[in-house]
């Protein structure tokens, strides 16, 4: 699996209109987690944040939001964001334009978020332009119109790399990230064994040297 930790300069340069990082000059970083709800881990990366007074937004699954109704609720409850993430997860490069879009509008029956993260990060021009503006193009999608933020990520933890171990998806993150970055983890099974080690110590890194965790 080849990936790279920091989002390379050129995807930035091809995609300028898509958010990749927060201009900022104080000590704030993005936490950012893709995928749940999740039974075990969101519960999990709830009580981790809120040990630190730390916010984040998640992107998730609606059928997870299907699933797990109260999970989802604790989410905005105790002050975090949500994002929509389509309904199955589906890559954007592999699955035609209308199945994708109705994909992402199902979901947002159960997500009420103009924001929006593409799956893998894969999606094309075609799919961003629809998603992100009130256009004639989109109204001629079954009458549909949308404005979503499309949220991309600075730095991936690489939780979700089953080769990876927890101690190096922590490095990851402790080792390349700065103020104003958004940061991937992700609270499902797959992520579990590397996002339960790293999730505590970059909290408890990053609060120590002053920065703070907020809502994108």
């Amino acid at each position: 699996m080849f990936y790279t930790v920091r989002a390379p300069w050129i995807f930035k340069k091809l995609r300028p209109s898509l958010v990749w990082q927060k201009p900022s000059d104080e000590k704030v970083l993005y936490l950012t987690f893709d995928d749940g709800p999740h039974p075990t881990a969101t519960p999990f990366v709830l009580d981790q944040l809120k040990q630190y007074n730390a916010k984040a937004t998640f992107f998730c699954i609606g059928k997870n939001v299907v699933e797990q109704p109260r999970i989802y609720q604790r989410i905005l409850e105790e002050g975090h964001r949500v994002g929509n993430h389509t309904f199955n997860h589906l890559n954007g490069w592999k699955t035609n334009d209308e199945a994708y879009l109705d994909n992402i509008f199902e979901a947002a029956k159960y997500i009420d978020s103009n924001l929006f993260r593409p799956p893998y990060g894969r999606i094309t021009k075609f799919q961003q332009k629809i998603l992100s503006a009130d256009n004639a193009q989109a109204s001629n999608l079954k009458n549909r119109t949308s404005n979503f933020t499309i949220i991309m990520w600075t730095l991936l933890s690489g939780d979700f790399d089953v080769k990876l171990s927890p101690q190096r998806c922590l490095q990851n993150v402790i080792l390349n990230s700065k103020a104003g970055d958004i940061i991937v983890f992700h609270d499902s099974t797959k992520a579990w064994e590397r996002m339960n080690y790293a999730l505590p110590k970059v909290l408890e890194h990053f609060s120590n040297k002053g920065f703070r965790f907020q809502l994108l």
